[in-house]
């Protein structure tokens, strides 16, 4: 229905544009391709005259607004909502199935997927951790997890305690820096880096996104990290108290290390799985599948074997083993991935570790740390025939896709929800209208004179004020995780770098056949875009100036 929707959009456009069929071009200078408008009738994708000199520029402005206001009114049918599935998988680069014959896994947000309701256990945990252990003042206690404040991929520059949005050019998004609890204004953000919204991230930041002064928040363990770092962040300026930045963000992150080190968030999770482990069901549906039809797997995972050993018997049953080829667990990923010293050990059922030498990875049996290259080596399993699922981009992935050419995909449980918010009709309404009000400014700023500029600058408010409607629809305070207001996130460029595909969850398999092709749609670069809807509601496809420039050809 969506696509027939869409379809009968793209024709009555048409039609109202003159286009019945190919066509000789128009010698209108207005729109080339477009016939003149019936007697007495105006398209309103077609562009009224300019006015003539003396007329009143400020009215013909205001209604190129309303003809654009209508036009988009008209063309966006309601089922143009709801095209999105959630349940889907998104390709960035063609894949298909058939020519995958192994399949590794990640655990942690992979294979098992976590309930919201551990996130608050982990930010009490590591609070707590804080006040009784590093001395932390006893106030902090008041705070409690938001779940609602940050978001994955953001970037905290420690040196100035701001936690902020950065898109793929490396430029701070105005309006998403946090200091503490509280917005920095967009003036300071742009005075602390020198003038600008450019973050150097090259000097500041590592491959893997951690480094001296600056570090990107990446996988979903860390929402409580940021919500714990910018409570007492907020605390201390709250009560003048003075702090070092660097020892601060020591302290919490070492604090939320440590909730994972002591065990504690594996004893809430083995203490009550059926609260805290989701889509057990559908884990064990893809594994089943995939081993039906003869694929390999294997498990590569930082967590201890007692806990993933607990977790598959909940999702698959005793013998979950025997899904798996190969088993490897406290792989101390990312550096499994790069580092060549650490060989493999073997674990008894019990945990306690062998010390023989490991010659060859057997199915049924458990195998700790080691490193790629002698899994490669062992196991034979080498470039595109490998698929592996994982959710940290870069702990799982990157490595594995530009170092060893496995195919990979990325698992992304915020999808499902950016995606129901996507097929709203208020912001499918809210981006359409955005769009093509940017395409108005961008052709009518020719006018120059006092009234029309007053006019650009009452749209360009409009503008703005509808992009803080879309992020907020998405997080109030940093928006979406994907997207700044135009740009793409720092994160969802990691996100097409390092991944073949992504998903919501590893169920999304279950959508498609074992030999499905993925085929990622051509988006196109702004120099070939089709028919975008800010140039079908000016009515006019040519660049503007061209005409004046036509003497310096």
């Amino acid at each position: 229905m969506a696509g027939a929707g869409l379809r009968a959009t793209a024709r009555r456009l048409l039609l109202c544009r003159g286009h019945s069929g190919p066509r000789a071009a128009s010698s209108s200078p207005s729109c080339p391709g477009c016939g003149p408008p019936g007697p007495g009738a105006h398209c309103p994708s077609t562009p009224r005259s300019a006015p003539a000199d003396g007329a009143d520029l400020s009215a013909h402005l205001w209604a190129r607004y309303q003809d654009m206001r209508r036009l988009v009114h008209d063309l966006l049918p309601p089922e143009v909502c709801s095209l999105l599935n959630p349940a889907a998988i998104y390709a960035n680069n063609e894949i298909s199935l058939s020519d995958v014959e192994v399949y590794g896994f990640d655990y942690d947000y992979t294979l098992a997927q976590y309930a919201d309701a551990l996130h608050p256990e982990i930010f009490n945990a590591a609070r707590d951790i804080l006040i009784e252990h590093y001395k932390y003042p006893e106030g902090i206690r008041k705070y409690d997890y938001d779940p609602s404040f940050a978001i994955r991929g953001l970037h905290y520059d420690i040196q100035k305690s701001l936690l902020m949005k950065i898109d793929a050019f490396h430029y701070v998004q105005l309006g998403t820096a946090y200091r503490g609890l509280k917005p920095v204004p967009d003036d300071e953000v742009i005075d602390l880096y020198g003038g600008t919204q450019h973050i150097p991230l090259y000097q500041m930041s590592g491959f893997y996104g951690k480094g001296p002064s600056i570090k990107q928040f990446m996988d979903i363990f860390s929402l409580p990290e940021m919500a714990l770092l910018s409570c007492v962040v907020d605390y201390f300026l709250g009560h003048g108290l003075e702090f070092d930045q660097v020892h601060l963000y020591k302290d919490v992150t070492d604090a939320i290390r440590d909730v994972h080190v002591k065990g504690l968030m594996y004893q809430w999770i083995e203490q009550d799985m059926e609260k805290y482990i989701l889509r057990g069901d559908e884990t064990f549906a893809v594994l089943s599948r995939l081993v039906a039809h003869g694929k390999q797997l294997f498990l590569i995972t930082n967590s201890p074997f007692s806990f993933v050993d607990k977790g598959m018997r909940h999702m698959v049953g005793p013998d979950w083993r025997q899904l798996f080829d190969v088993v490897i667990v406290q792989a101390d990923k990312p550096n499994f991935f790069t580092d060549r010293r650490k060989p493999f050990r073997k674990l008894d059922e019990k945990g306690s570790l062998h010390w023989d030498r490991i010659t060859r990875l057997e199915k049924g049996k458990i195998y700790r740390q080691g490193n790629l290259f002698d899994f490669l080596r062992l196991t034979e399993w080498r470039g595109p025939r490998v698929l592996y699922f994982g959710d940290h981009l870069y702990s799982d992935l990157a490595d594995l896709m530009l170092r060893h050419g496995w195919r990979t995909g990325a698992i992304i449980p915020e999808l499902e929800r950016e995606i129901r918010i996507i097929n709203t009709e208020q912001y499918m309404h809210s981006l359409t209208w955005q769009q093509a009000l940017t395409g108005l400014l961008e052709r009518m700023q020719t006018y120059q004179d006092a009234e029309s500029r007053q006019v650009l600058a009452t749209w360009m408010k409009e503008r703005q004020e509808l992009r803080c409607i879309t992020k907020a629809l998405f997080n109030a305070q940093f928006g979406s995780i994907f997207r700044t207001f135009h740009n793409p996130t720092y994160f969802s460029r990691r996100l097409v770098r390092f991944s073949d595909l992504y998903m919501a969850s590893l169920s999304c398999l279950l959508n498609y056949r074992v030999d499905f092709t993925f085929y990622p749609r051509r988006t196109p670069l702004q120099h070939e875009a089709p028919l975008w809807m800010d140039q079908l509601c000016t009515g006019c496809m040519k660049t503007p100036f061209l005409g004046d420039m036509a003497h310096i050809r």
